[in-house]
C-alpha cells in the first residue's frame, strides 16, 4: 500500500455538503432532536465553530466506539440509525457528525483514509488479519472559510481505558487521530487519504472490506465489547 501524509483532499462542493442524502439524513427527526440537545446550552449568537465543537463532543462521547458493532446493511450507515444503535465504529460516527453539522447549516463531508493502528486488540487483529484499517472515517467541516478535519471516533472512556489522549477539536485546527499514546508509543499512522464525499460511498467501501477482511465480514464479534479487551502493546 502506498504511504503518504494525511494531506488535505480536494475541497468538495459546498452545496452538495449542505443537502440531506440517504446516509446523511440530516432532516430526520432523531437527528434534529440530537442536534437541538447538543447545542441547547449555546446562545442564539453562537458561531458556526461553537456549534460544530458542541456537536463534535456530543458525537465523540455520546456514541460509544465499538468496531464489533459493525454491520453491513446500508441502513446501518444512516445517521439516524447510528443514534438508535448508540454504538458504532469510525465511519458511522463520522457520518453522524456530518449530518448533525448540515442540520445547523454547516457544510460537511465524509472523509476516508487508510490508517495503520498500532494499538489494537488480539481479537480484533485476528478478525481483521491486519493492523491496517481501510477507510477510516473522519468528518470535514467548513468553518470560517476553510475545511477543517474532525475525528469523533474514540469516546473519552475508551481513550482512558487504552491509554490514549482524548482527541479534542477547537473548530480551527485539524483534529486527526493521535500518532502516539500517553506513553509515547506509536498509535496511529495515516497511509492514504481517499478524499471527501458528499455521501457515503457504500458499495466502494463494502467491496474493499470484503476483499481485505473476509473473516471480519463473516464473523462479527457482536457479543464482545471492544473497550473491555486488553490492547496489544506496540
Amino acid at each position: 500500500m502506498p504511504h503518504s501524509s494525511a494531506r488535505s483532499p480536494a475541497a468538495p462542493d459546498l452545496a452538495a455538503c449542505l443537502s440531506p442524502t440517504p446516509f446523511m439524513d440530516c432532516t430526520h427527526p432523531a437527528v434534529l432532536a440530537f442536534v437541538r440537545q447538543a447545542v441547547a446550552h449555546l446562545s442564539p449568537a453562537a458561531s458556526d465553530a461553537d456549534r460544530a465543537i458542541a456537536l463534535y463532543y456530543r458525537v465523540r462521547d455520546g456514541i460509544r466506539y465499538d468496531p464489533y458493532s459493525m454491520r453491513f446493511d446500508p441502513e446501518a450507515y444512516c445517521a439516524s440509525t447510528v443514534l438508535a444503535d448508540g454504538a458504532a465504529f469510525c465511519i458511522p460516527k463520522a457520518i453522524l457528525l456530518v449530518a448533525a453539522a448540515r442540520a445547523v447549516n454547516i457544510p460537511a463531508a465524509l472523509g476516508l483514509a487508510d490508517v495503520k493502528n498500532h494499538l489494537t486488540t488480539p481479537k480484533l487483529r485476528a478478525l481483521m488479519g491486519s493492523d491496517v484499517f481501510l477507510h477510516h472515517g473522519y468528518s470535514g467541516l467548513y468553518l470560517n472559510g476553510k475545511w477543517v478535519k474532525a475525528t469523533p471516533a474514540f469516546n473519552i472512556e475508551l481513550c482512558e481505558r487504552f491509554g490514549v489522549p482524548p482527541l479534542d477539536f477547537d473548530g480551527v485546527h485539524d483534529s486527526l487521530m493521535q500518532p502516539y499514546d500517553v506513553q509515547r508509543r506509536r498509535h496511529m499512522e495515516y497511509l492514504k487519504d481517499h478524499g471527501w464525499f458528499a455521501d457515503f460511498p457504500y458499495e466502494r467501501v463494502m467491496s474493499d472490506f470484503r476483499r481485505a477482511y473476509p473473516r471480519l465480514m463473516a464473523e462479527r464479534a457482536a457479543s464482545s465489547r471492544f473497550e473491555e479487551e486488553a490492547p496489544i502493546a506496540p
